[in-house]
């Protein structure tokens, strides 16, 4: 923990939790594929249903390290990666400088996704962060009605063949204001009937088939 605190005040910490993929990606394999994935397991989810769905542009929230957008950044011709975490932006933004192709973005990912959208006019896969950076039981106030705006507004939006993949699938408890994973799937579904709602290795996903 002291090592991983240290390089997380440098440049260097990307590529050492890069290191760590697939070690800990076959440690889960070990260990009998417990409830949360890898991010091995994530990047491979998101590569599997671009390609599916012939999806191109890519909305991230929650950009973190930029662990995903590192990536699967020759795997869409757009990527657009909100964060709200001042830091965390410029650092995102410093390395992913040379690609023209990657938008940092900085602010609420339920202010930020509604303007997005305004300027999207090609199916898109979003990726969503249920839980603050990627630490589940971790929220900020308002958590619930954060993710049901950025999907509302996604589910709003005239295109109709988007694809939304959601982190943390474990974290829709139906306590404390969350709903559960029966709730959130009767939501989606009053905005786009017939839409397919499922889980799997700790990942929502909604589409349209």
């Amino acid at each position: 923990m002291i090592l991983r605190g240290l390089l997380q005040k440098t440049g260097l910490y990307p590529g050492w939790k890069k290191l760590g993929h697939y070690p800990d990606f076959w440690y889960w394999k070990l260990r009998g594929q417990p409830t949360r994935s890898p991010h091995l397991l994530k990047q491979r989810t998101l590569k599997d249903y671009a390609a599916r769905f012939g999806t191109k542009v890519l909305v991230e929230t929650g950009t973190y390290y930029g662990e995903m957008v590192d990536a699967i950044k020759r795997d869409f011709d757009q990527i657009y990666t909100i964060e709200m975490d001042p830091e965390l932006v410029a650092r995102a933004r410093a390395r992913f400088a040379a690609y023209p192709h990657i938008q940092v973005l900085q602010g609420r990912s339920e202010q930020v996704i509604p303007e997005l959208l305004k300027s999207i006019a090609a199916p898109s896969l979003f990726w969503l962060d249920a839980g603050y950076f990627g630490w589940a039981g971790h929220r900020m106030p308002g958590f619930e009605n954060r993710l049901k705006g950025e999907v509302q507004a996604i589910l709003d939006h005239p295109v109709t063949n988007h694809v939304i993949l959601i982190d943390d699938a474990r974290t829709f408890s139906g306590q404390d204001g969350v709903p559960s994973l029966e709730e959130f799937r009767e939501f989606v579904q009053r905005g786009r009937p017939g839409w397919k709602v499922t889980a799997q290795h700790d990942m929502l996903r909604i589409c349209r088939r």
